[in-house]
């Protein structure tokens, strides 16, 4: 009897592994939805009943039952190195020529040209044909194991269609690809957290990458996560080609994006490159550039590689994304500082990957430069997560009787008189009870850089602030008393409300330099922060410092200096700090941050950091440099010591070279790192 109900098990689990593979990947359904669920549900009764025949690679199992407490660290089995970028066709010459010049005079090159596509990079290992891991690209070197989310996504095949047909025995192998979401379902799921008073991403890389990390995986399989797959590694076949890889990835259930050309020669590849960038707005799901391969597996390993990025690979970075509008109207709001800044409200418009409705005019000289006024059509432009910018103004098409802009006499909020300080271009509301600027306080507050209150978004700050819920930041750590009140507000609820006391209270955790920086001191970011800590240690001495004194600390100019005493010489802004003391905040630098560290590689050297960086922020791997004594800089010149590049690191890697200036990988700065805090790393 068992016998016979295993092989209904098994039977079932191919049956609706290969509808999966053809509703999800090809998407070529040959049954109804009826008839799948039907099958469905008949596996699930029977692995209930014997639960002994349940397998890891069974359609069941795809969402996991358990919480994942935290994401293990997972070796890579060859490094997943990053693309080198080129901006333009004279850059893919030279590439070519590279190539060609490592290679025998005699040898062919063709090459791949395929998609770049913006998503969350990730390795799949299967052993003998079934999924072991799935990892983040980490460092390169070390990702972090997320494999019960990556479960959850019925595009991922559990089990390979492997066959005995199929010459490669593929026993221990390595897959590779780019998880994202397409536009709309990245749209749908930010209007859906709007309602939710919940964070927006900025675009679907980022929700991508967010989801592959969240804790939950019966969470992840509500979110509509794609992908393509793109290189396969076996180490122990001999594979033949780039081109025969993608055709064999297909065959063993693999998503592989159909999108993709082979090239005998770079001017094929650059005109494959320009057709690319022309079906660009035409697809899907957001692509920023191609990426181009040497199709030959024995040649790439001839190329070899640098420390951070392949030789016989480069990707072709597109022109940052513009589009055509019209400026309805252009108001004016109100920041944390008091500052009033411009804003084009625009006819909505679809780029980048999200829908633009408003554009920052930055400041009345930016206005005046470009002579933007209301009704005029323009070009709006964004790169990567760079907020939209107006580029240009179609004088053309402007219309007979427009205005100039003017600037603003009173707060557009409290209708307080605005002040324009000399030699500044800003405009100012000097009225601290200003709702616009509470809110703005608040929401700095809250943010990501500062004390990191997951749920504590732009939406919910306005609903606390009308409502009276919150007048400062310091009665965010009162919210608890009120919560009662808070679950009865429409959307919220008893888990939300919950998850966010939780998040505030967590927050209380915080080092010094970021309730430094989080408490909204003008002129003083983050670094600033940070550099002001380490030097003074605590609060009350920073209360009590001359501004004499705080200029002498290195870094630290008049204008910092000076706003810094105007700051705690408000009593208000000194009641704030009283109340996050009594809440449990740190004004102190913590003890082993004070004790003095010994003679390292960091010590006396000046650093600049760029591009994107894996294993740390850039703040925090530039906390790291500074409490070990090294000196971080913003730009590149003869003084620096070393640049630290991360991913797309651009014009300061080029400008490091041309002063002969040592640039250093992520994994470098990580080694130089852990010689002096190996328990941090």
């Amino acid at each position: 009897m068992s016998s016979k109900v295993e092989k209904e098990i098994k039977l079932l689990r191919e049956t609706v592994s290969k509808h999966d593979y053809r509703y999800h990947v090809l998407a070529d359904p040959i049954i109804s939805d009826l008839e799948y669920d039907t099958l469905f549900k008949r596996l699930e009764k029977l692995e209930a009943e014997n639960p002994e025949f349940i397998t890891k690679d069974s359609p069941t199992q795809r969402v996991g039952q358990d919480l994942t407490k935290e994401f293990k660290q997972v070796r890579h089995k060859i490094p997943m190195l990053s693309l080198a970028n080129t901006y333009n066709e004279k850059e893919l010459f030279d590439f070519d020529r590279k190539v060609r010049e490592a290679l025998a005079d005699n040898e062919k090159v063709e090459y791949i040209v395929e998609f770049k596509i913006d998503g969350a990079s990730v390795s799949l290992n299967y052993i003998n044909g079934v999924l072991n891991t799935a990892a983040t690209r980490g460092d390169g070197t070390v990702g972090e194991e997320i494999t019960t989310n990556v479960r959850t996504m019925k595009t991922i095949p559990l089990r390979l269609h492997h066959n005995k047909s199929m010459r490669y025995k593929l026993i221990d192998i390595e897959v590779r690809g780019e998880i994202f979401m397409n536009i709309k379902d990245f749209e749908k799921l930010n209007k859906e957290r709007e309602k939710k008073g919940e964070r927006l991403f900025a675009n679907p890389r980022n929700s991508s990458a967010g989801t592959l990390k969240m804790q939950d995986p019966r969470e992840v399989v509500k979110r509509p996560l794609n992908n393509y797959t793109y290189t396969l590694i076996s180490p122990g076949d001999n594979l033949k080609s780039h081109e025969e890889n993608l055709e064999f990835l297909n065959k063993l259930g693999f998503k592989v994006n159909p999108n993709y050309a082979k090239c005998t020669s770079i001017e094929s590849v650059i005109e494959i490159c320009r057709k690319f960038e022309s079906m660009r707005d035409e697809l899907d799901y957001e692509i920023d550039g191609a990426v181009i391969k040497v199709n030959s597996l024995a040649q790439q390993e001839i190329l070899g590689s640098i420390a951070k990025s392949p030789r016989w690979a480069v990707a072709f970075k597109f022109k940052a994304k513009q589009v055509f509008t019209k400026i309805n109207k252009i108001v004016w709001q109100v920041g944390r500082t008091g500052a009033v800044t411009p804003v084009a409200e625009l006819e909505p418009v679809l780029l980048a990957g999200s829908t633009i409705s408003r554009a920052t005019l930055h400041n009345m000289d930016e206005i005046r430069r470009k002579d933007i006024r209301e009704g005029d059509k323009v070009v709006i432009e964004k790169g990567g997560d760079v907020i939209p910018k107006v580029v240009a103004v179609i004088l053309s098409e402007r219309k007979k009787g427009s205005k100039k802009v003017r600037a603003p006499q009173k707060c557009p909020v409290c209708k307080t008189p605005l002040y324009n300080s000399e030699g500044e271009v800003a405009y100012y509301c000097e009225n601290p009870e200003c709702s616009e600027q509470i809110k703005g306080r608040i929401e700095h507050f809250a943010s990501r850089g500062a004390m990191d209150i997951e749920g504590l978004g732009e939406a919910l700050i306005d609903i606390f602030v009308e409502r009276k819920f919150l007048i400062s930041y310091a009665d965010i750590y009162h919210l608890y008393k009120m919560r009662e009140k808070l679950v009865t507000i429409e959307r919220l609820g008893e888990k939300s409300i919950d998850n966010l006391l939780k998040a505030i209270e967590e927050s209380k955790k915080k080092h010094f330099e970021k309730v430094l920086f989080a408490i909204g001191i003008r002129y003083v970011g983050a670094g600033v922060a940070r550099k002001l800590a380490y030097s003074v240690k605590s609060i009350d001495i920073l209360i009590n410092t001359s501004e004499e004194k705080l200029v002498e600390i290195e870094d630290i100019g008049e204008s910092i200096a000076r706003s810094v005493k105007q700051f705690f010489s408000n009593r208000m802004n000194l009641e704030n700090i009283e109340r996050l003391k009594a809440a449990g905040l740190n004004f102190k630098l913590k003890e082993e941050k004070i004790q003095q560290v010994k003679e390292n590689f960091f010590s006396g050297k000046t650093f600049v950091l760029t591009g994107k960086l894996q294993k740390y922020t850039r703040e925090e791997a530039g906390e790291h440099i500074e409490r070990l004594g090294g000196k971080l800089t913003s730009s590149i010149s003869k003084n620096t010591n070393y640049l630290i590049a991360g991913e797309k690191a651009g014009s300061k890697l080029n400008k490091a070279k041309d002063l002969g200036i040592d640039v250093l990988t992520e994994n470098d700065m990580l080694k130089y790192l852990k010689e002096v805090i190996e328990e941090e790393v």
